[in-house]
């Protein structure tokens, strides 16, 4: 009797080694009609800044930054993540966290500010400072270290494009590689400004 509840143990074992072989994490596709990040409820945009926890019973948890991502993170531990996922700026493509390389630069425009970009490769990320002349290459481990401060200036330049000031710019940024240099001028108004 002991031998075949050795088998069946190692049985189930050898299943479930079959079994994380597949990912069983997979990131799930956004719906802008209905997702909102988990950290600041702003919509989340089907982009190259959507980031995703897949949690170990399956529920996935989207964000619009991977600041929100980090926050959460923080708030709520790792021990229940399946798989994190981040976007490669280029074309989108889901990537593992862990296997991303990152870019960071407080001009770099994203929806909350933390101004981090991810890419799947790294040889795409200094692809991405050389033609930008501004950010600093860095590794999953070495966002461990990162400040994960949000831009004043940005949030505040956001917040009035959120109320209608400049709306139709509010999505060139995601299109364009803009990293916000120049724009500030031509935004730069404000209602107090106005007697």
């Amino acid at each position: 009797m002991k031998k075949w509840s050795l088998a069946i143990v190692i049985m189930l074992a050898f299943t479930l080694l079959v079994g994380c072989g597949q990912n069983k994490y997979a990131a799930q596709a956004i719906n802008e009609d209905v997702d909102v990040c988990e950290v600041c409820n702003m919509q989340v945009k089907d982009d190259a800044f959507a980031t995703q926890i897949v949690t170990k019973d399956g529920k996935s948890l989207k964000f619009d930054d991977l600041g929100c991502m980090n926050t959460w993170k923080q708030e709520n531990g790792t021990d229940n993540i399946g798989m994190d996922y981040v976007r490669d700026y280029n074309d989108k493509e889901w990537v593992e966290f862990s296997k991303a390389t990152y870019v960071y630069d407080a001009s770099i425009r994203t929806p909350m500010a933390y101004g981090i970009v991810s890419f799947k490769d790294k040889s795409a990320a200094e692809a991405f400072v050389k033609e930008q002349g501004v950010g600093q290459v860095l590794s999953a481990n070495e966002l461990a270290n990162h400040t994960w401060q949000q831009s004043q200036d940005m949030m505040h330049h956001d917040h009035g494009e959120a109320h209608g000031h400049d709306q139709s710019r509010s999505d060139e940024h995601t299109d364009d590689h803009s990293v916000g240099h120049g724009q500030e001028h031509s935004d730069s108004h404000d209602d107090s400004s106005h007697p």
